[in-house]
């Protein structure tokens, strides 16, 4: 392998795309006017969940075998909330930030004796002992700040036997994850989904450029010359992912404009364009599977929503407003380890070495590696004479 015709064949490809008006569009221009659009007009993610996973810490130990577990039993019998149990705070918090469960609730250690004093004089609210049950919940889901918080209120108000005609009890719900940062929009619940959505056109220009170069000869001109299969196929692979950097980059920068500005570290930043980049390779994989099945460029529009739908509607931000066994068929397809990856470095504050984390980019990487694999071993054939 000869690294000048390597460097010959990516800027050729860099410059074919270049030339294309319809394919900058596409690229550059579309995920700029789509972010723009959204961001200008979108108010509002109508998302519907059946369950939510929260998790509970118990702090008040003195009474556990009563009023703490009667308070969690009520909690579960909602049918909504999914109660795990944690035995301290930091673990708990861990798990929320990496999107495992989506909230945590902390019951004071006072919940009992204030239950035991309210219970005692209802009517005298100088004798009650005031408690808390604060409440965690997950910044990376709108659906989460928004549904929760009146539910977990209700079971707080049936569990003390309050309404609104009597005085308020002394138990209050304080919802400590909106108290302590900023209360995200729709906007930005939806930015991380916005760079997987750019990236996944990526299919559709990989799809038409291989298919355009076999009709017009392209192909056959490069077959005549000394470069062999993996120089051309190198060659194709870095000129597409200086594509995606320009792209990801260009989405930041549109994102960034429009109000997205999450408070984490470089390393972050770093990572997420990482896992942009390997979906990118995923994304000229499926290109590839594209263009060995059509015949022509619009033939390979067509055939490349195949791959293009699935991972929209299920791997970004739209997956978020599906149903429960939706967002299971989710997990099948590569775009959502990258949106669930992104969400928890952006919104969730995740650490780039948590578990979470690293499992989305073992499986993006490993999902990269057999879709290109597939993609080079299928268009090889256009190699042979």
């Amino acid at each position: 392998m000869k690294l000048q015709r390597v460097t010959a064949l990516t800027m050729k490809e860099v410059k074919k795309t270049f030339r294309e008006l319809a394919v900058l569009f596409l690229i550059f221009l579309f995920p700029v006017v789509f972010v723009l659009a959204f961001g200008a007009s979108f108010g509002g993610l109508g998302s519907t969940q059946p369950a939510y996973t929260i998790g509970v810490v118990n702090m008040d130990q003195a009474n556990i075998a009563n009023s703490t577990q009667e308070f969690i039993g009520a909690l579960s019998d909602t049918k909504i909330l999914n109660v795990q149990i944690y035995g301290d705070n930091q673990t708990a918090q861990e798990d929320l930030s990496q999107g495992k469960i989506q909230a945590v609730i902390v019951i004071s250690s006072s919940f009992s004796q204030s239950l035991a004093s309210y219970h005692a004089a209802p009517q005298n609210p100088s004798r009650w002992v005031n408690a808390t049950v604060s409440l965690y919940l997950d910044k990376g889901s709108v659906a989460a700040t928004q549904a929760i918080p009146p539910i977990i209120q209700q079971v707080i108000n049936m569990f003390t036997g309050q309404n609104q005609q009597q005085p308020p009890a002394p138990i209050s719900l304080q919802i400590a994850s909106l108290i302590e940062t900023k209360q995200v929009s729709a906007f930005e619940f939806m930015a991380p989904g916005m760079f997987t959505f750019a990236s996944i056109f990526l299919i559709m220009m990989v799809a038409q450029s291989f298919t355009q170069d076999r009709e017009n000869g392209m192909m056959k001109r490069i077959r005549l010359t000394p470069t062999t299969p993996t120089e051309f196929m190198i060659s194709q692979v870095l000129s597409y992912m200086l594509i995606a950097l320009i792209q990801a980059a260009i989405v930041f920068a549109a994102v960034y404009l429009m109000g997205f500005r999450p408070n984490v570290e470089f390393s972050a930043y770093t990572l997420a364009f990482i896992f942009v980049l390997i979906f990118s390779l995923s994304n000229v994989g499926f290109g590839l599977i594209t263009a060995t099945v059509a015949k022509t460029s619009s033939a390979a529009t067509g055939i490349a929503f195949i791959f293009v739908l699935p991972q929209l509607f299920l791997g970004t931000f739209v997956g978020a407003s599906l149903s429960s066994s939706a967002q299971m068929v989710s997990k099948f397809v590569p775009s959502y380890y990258v949106t669930d990856a992104l969400t928890s470095l952006f919104l969730r504050g995740a650490a780039v070495t948590s578990p979470t984390i690293l499992l989305d980019l073992a499986v993006v990487a490993l999902s990269c590696v057999a879709i290109l694999a597939v993609g080079i071993i299928l268009y090889a054939k256009y190699y042979k004479i």
